[in-house]
């Protein structure tokens, strides 16, 4: 949105107490709209983002095609809007700019020619575990999830290891308000007991889940931690549940080892 210079004036008594319009209120809309696309992971039409973020219609339809028209967000056929290639390019030079994901994304795809299966790296999005980068397995074994894709931090292996450093009370607070059911029904929802073991998994440096976000599918996390000593990503194998029953010790030292050199590669081993 374009702004209109006007001359300077002096400043009335009232212009204190008057709230802020316009430019400030378009860039929130736009950001509103933009979080909620992120956060529900799929296109949206209009009227489902204006109940959403419980704006007005009409300025959802305005900031809507001010953002498609700078390639911000994308409208398909069916009228629904998505997330534009703008901020792909964004991305692109934002991750290129991180030291710590680039020298992890090597680790990653060395971990993964290694092992042979799919490896990838995590990070904590509020009570959700985010994928940051991942290293396709060389057979036909696919898992479901992609680079962006945001589960609640209960799902995962990697998800309980990323809160695993923080105190316990903590742990059960974000716990608490954030487990969710799974689709298979076997990720644990207690928070005492979610706490536990995001804290022995952490000490450990190691969390192995198996079938509680997919079935047959399991994964195998160490955390990356920083010089402070929090975990700040995780770097994980995951493979078919059969492989880590039958050899889980093969896939936790590879991890651990994976994630050890991440951090050694950082200057984090000194702490």
């Amino acid at each position: 949105m374009k702004s209109v210079q006007r001359p300077l004036a002096e400043p009335k008594a009232d212009d204190a107490k008057a709230p802020r319009h316009s430019r400030v209120s378009g860039m929130d809309r736009a950001l509103q709209i933009l979080d909620h696309l992120y956060q529900t992971g799929e296109p949206a039409g209009s009227y489902a983002i204006a109940k959403a973020v419980g704006a007005p219609l009409s300025t959802i339809y305005v900031i809507i095609d001010e953002l498609v028209e700078r390639d911000l967000l994308s409208r398909r056929g069916d009228g629904l809007v998505w997330l534009g290639p703008r901020l792909y390019h964004y991305g692109l030079v934002y991750a290129r700019s991180l030291d710590f994901l680039g020298e992890a994304s090597h680790v990653m795809h060395e971990l993964g020619r290694q092992i042979g299966e799919t490896v990838q790296i995590c990070g904590r999005d509020g009570d959700h575990m985010v994928v940051l980068a991942m290293a396709d397995g060389p057979g036909h074994f696919r898992v479901m999830s992609e680079v962006g894709t945001r589960v609640p931090l209960n799902w995962t292996a990697s998800g309980r290891l990323l809160i695993g450093h923080l105190p316990d009370a903590e742990r059960v607070a974000i716990f608490s308000r954030s487990a969710k059911a799974s689709p298979t029904e076997k990720a644990k929802t207690d928070a005492a007991a979610l706490s536990e073991l995001a804290g022995e998994a952490f000490e450990k440096r190691l969390s192995i889940q198996i079938s509680e976000t997919d079935f047959l599918v399991s994964c195998v996390a160490s955390p990356i931690c920083d010089e402070s000593g929090a975990c700040v990503a995780t770097i994980s194998i995951v493979l078919p549940e059969h492989k880590v029953v039958a050899n889980p010790e093969l896939y936790g030292k590879a991890v651990r080892d994976a994630s050890e050199s991440i951090e050694r590669k950082l200057g984090w081993r000194e702490r």
